[in-house]
């Protein structure tokens, strides 16, 4: 266990360094910080963090960088979540407010998060796995043709076309959308197949083929819907940090352009707390030399998705923290009153 006073020392180690990108000498400490000790105590205290792997000498510089591990520990023990402004708060909520829909929401959420943060913003779409039935819409579009809308409790709607068997009237069409709302509304998606499966046995023998491709319609959006989509915006960013990287940003940004990579970093959106994952914690080699701070969000106080971002490791972890938590929190409410 480190001593309270290196523990401080690492905290201004860290912070001089994200703040300065520059390394960090003890001479440079005594100046900016109140650590009540003298240079040559400072120097002691940073080549004991230094033996045990929580600050490295970079070439020949005089100065200290953290390492992976003293970022870890500043994280995990010296930094706080540093928490938004009210101007910052009402400008969030002012910006996302003007969604008209889930893509202009997620859209809004990634521009406005790589503003914020100055990373690279990742926000994952509400899994349909996740997300309850808020309503099934049935419309006739000719005698023997419908169409399938599909709202969930995120604000997504999926419409299919149907090509019935037979021609469907009304008075059946209104009775199908009533039994079938019954059934569905509010009930999780993957509770939906148990609970229609024998919905067709209510109807007349003349209109079960077409309540059964309706049914077989509804289902197979389950599926189709069943992969995972993100957005990604503020790439760009990752230009002001280029010595941030060892030889280049081009693994970095290749391993961005990789979906299955993003959503791997991101997590399980089941757990909605605060994930940071740095330097070679995260299993993508190309990504050894980011962080990625991570929240999910949702509505009612269940993750349905997860948001977050990408940057270097020399981060400024309490205000990227607070940031990514402020706006997933503004998200969870949007999409409860959408």
């Amino acid at each position: 266990m480190l001593s309270e006073r290196r523990l401080q020392v690492l905290r201004a180690i860290v912070q001089d360094y994200v703040g300065t990108e520059e390394p960090v000498g003890s001479k440079a400490l005594t100046e900016r910080h109140s650590l009540g000790v003298s240079p040559a105590t400072i120097r002691n205290d940073m080549a004991a963090l230094e033996d045990e792997g929580f600050i490295a000498q970079p070439h020949t510089s005089a100065g200290r960088i953290p390492t992976d591990k003293g970022y870890r520990l500043f994280v995990d023990k010296l930094a706080g979540v540093k928490p938004m402004t009210a101007p910052e708060r009402r400008a969030i909520q002012n910006f996302l407010e003007g969604a008209v829909d889930l893509d202009d929401v997620v859209a809004r959420t990634v521009r406005l998060l790589a503003q914020l943060t100055r990373q690279v913003a990742v926000v994952q779409y509400p899994s349909l796995t996740r997300s309850t039935v808020r309503h099934v819409e049935l419309l006739a579009l000719a005698p023997a043709r419908l169409m399938l809308v599909l709202i969930t409790d995120t604000g997504r709607v999926e419409q299919r076309m149907i090509d019935c068997p037979a021609p469907f009237g009304e008075t059946s069409l209104a009775d199908l959308r009533a039994r079938l709302n019954s059934k569905v509304a509010g009930r999780r998606f993957s509770d939906v197949p148990m609970l229609v499966e024998d919905l067709p046995e209510g109807f007349d023998l003349e209109d079960r083929g077409t309540v059964s491709t309706v049914l077989s319609t509804l289902l197979e959006t389950l599926v189709e819907e069943n992969e995972e989509r993100l957005m990604i915006g503020g790439t760009a960013n990752l230009t002001r940090f280029g010595h941030d990287f060892p030889l280049t940003i081009r693994p970095v940004l290749e391993a961005l352009e990789e979906q299955v990579v993003l959503l791997k970093l991101l997590g399980e959106a089941g757990d909605s707390g605060m994930t940071v994952r740095i330097g070679h914690e995260n299993a993508y080699e190309g990504l050894n030399s980011t962080s990625v701070v991570s929240v999910g969000y949702g509505s009612g106080g269940e993750a349905v998705a997860k948001l977050g971002v990408v940057g270097p490791t020399r981060m400024d972890y309490p205000g990227t923290m607070g940031a990514v938590r402020a706006v997933a929190r503004y998200v969870g409410q949007i999409l409860a009153e959408s």
